[in-house]
């Protein structure tokens, strides 16, 4: 143990800095002999060993934040976690996420781990994670990132950040269609559609849906060649219903939301969108 006097200042230094708590700041700066970076190191190791010792817990809180770039041609999602509602509601915590996001935004990260590598401070977003972990003692990590780009991208954060939404249109940004592409996001984050439309759907669904159609179709005693045609039928209300550009649109059901973007400029459409939820 070092024998090195550890001043009050100090320790209030160290805190500001990593925003650890007092006496963890005295026993690191007493463990690294007064050595601020070592003492920083020792806080993000202690960071790295809570974390193992929380990797069984589920960290099904938290927040998404959504932003896109000032043109408007590409955004990303940042969906960061937590064990409880007490921590991912605090004001701490939303201001770290969202710092984090613009780095995203800035960096163009394709991925978690370059999130994680990139500089926050002096030190990397994986380190930054680490601090807040040492500090409140919960699981806290990056658990889902999208990146996407487009003619125009609109972000949309919906119930308190527990929802966000990227939509990517065809068309370039205008005030128009930032206020089209926030109201279909308002609809992606409240139907929660599965695809842009049943041509951008997998094969492998629409191969599972038409044989649970058929099924159904057959146990009502329908002769299999009727049970074909009616299935196909199930199929597109299926679609229709949980496909984004034909449903009906939530502010004026009497459109789709393709109706809708129309309406708003000739060929406007949706060519991708991601959504996350938080616990999803």
């Amino acid at each position: 143990m070092s024998t090195v006097t550890i001043s009050a200042a100090d320790v209030n230094k160290l805190r500001q800095q990593t925003g650890a708590g007092m006496m963890d700041c005295r026993k690191a700066l007493m463990e690294s002999n007064g050595d601020f970076e070592n003492a920083i190191d020792y806080l993000r190791k202690k960071g790295q060993k809570v974390a193992a010792n929380r990797s069984d817990r589920d960290a099904k809180e938290g927040v998404v934040i959504a932003k896109a770039s000032a043109d408007n041609t590409y955004g990303v999602l940042v969906n960061l976690s937590s064990e409880t509602d007490f921590v991912s509601k605090n004001q701490e915590f939303i201001d770290f996420a969202n710092e984090l996001t613009d780095i995203a935004l800035a960096s163009k990260a394709a991925t978690i781990d370059d999130l994680k590598a990139a500089k926050m401070g002096n030190a990397t977003i994986g380190d930054k994670l680490m601090e807040m972990v040492a500090k409140i003692g919960e699981k806290i990590d990056i658990v889902r990132y999208e990146l996407v780009s487009g003619a125009s991208v609109v972000p949309y954060i919906h119930s308190g950040y527990r929802i966000g939404v990227l939509v990517s249109m065809n068309h370039p940004a205008t005030e128009a269609t930032v206020a089209a592409g926030k109201d279909v996001a308002m609809q992606i984050a409240a139907m929660n559609p599965m695809a842009v439309d049943a041509e951008s759907v997998s094969e492998e669904m629409i191969a599972r849906e038409k044989a649970i159609a058929v099924e159904q179709v057959m146990a009502e005693g329908k002769a299999a060649d009727m049970a074909e045609k009616i299935a196909a039928g199930k199929l597109n209300k299926f679609f229709k219903d949980n496909t984004l550009l034909p449903q009906a649109f939530v502010k004026d059901n009497s459109k789709t939301v393709a109706d809708y973007l129309k309406s708003v400029s000739n060929g406007l459409t949706v060519t991708a969108f991601k959504r996350i939820a938080v616990g999803s």
